[in-house]
């Protein structure tokens, strides 16, 4: 076993919104029969988007994603690639059947929604992108206070060699964030800030993911 400490300070600090889990999965008659008008409406999309399985691929994640940006020519972007797909599915899938259901995907969707606000303001200079200082306030707004140590790893694994981070890898970072707030906050039993876990574990929560 192994004690593992809190990942840099920012897992504490996340935001409630952002730190809730995806409600889980329910019979889809009880869940159609206790949803509100705006639910079932977004259902009825999903079914469409999902097809006969009622479940999202990350392949269908995929272009689901990229023909929505292609959409809003104020977001630069190389398009979201399967490999980022598979990892967005694989942190937001709850119950690991290697896609997404009704409600996680929901979960994903609101999140996505909202980060792209945040995105459109805090891209200052209209570039397109969020330049190296912007970015902390950009974070800061999605819910995520990182501190210098963390947030410069992660401008390493996100942004270009000038610092800037564009929209498909803005959205994959934060959807990692969330996640494995989520997982740092059930796995903290007596929510003192430190989590104690076994290698098998720990290989199960870093490498699907």
């Amino acid at each position: 076993m192994f004690f593992a400490k809190k990942f840099v300070g920012v897992l504490l600090m996340c935001s409630g919104a952002s730190a809730l889990q995806p409600p889980p999965r329910r019979p889809a008659v009880y869940a159609e029969q206790h949803e509100s008008d705006e639910e079932k409406q977004f259902r009825r999309v999903f079914q469409q988007l999902a097809g006969d399985d009622m479940e999202v691929s990350p392949a269908e994640l995929m272009n689901i994603l990229n023909r929505i940006i292609s959409k809003h020519g104020d977001l630069k972007t190389d398009g979201f690639s399967i490999e980022s797909c598979r990892s967005m599915v694989a942190v937001m899938d709850s119950d690991s059947t290697g896609k997404l259901g009704f409600h996680e995907f929901k979960h994903l969707w609101n999140n996505i929604k909202k980060w792209q606000g945040v995105y459109k303001s805090h891209d200052t200079d209209g570039s397109g992108v969020i330049g190296a200082d912007e970015l902390p306030n950009a974070f800061r707004a999605a819910g995520f206070p990182l501190n210098d140590q963390l947030f410069q790893m992660i401008i390493r694994r996100y942004s270009d060699e000038n610092g800037n981070m564009d929209f498909d890898n803005y959205i994959g970072c934060l959807v990692r964030l969330d996640a494995m707030c989520r997982a740092f906050k059930t796995l903290d039993k007596d929510n003192n800030g430190t989590i104690k876990v076994n290698v098998q574990e720990w290989l199960q929560l870093t490498m699907y993911s």
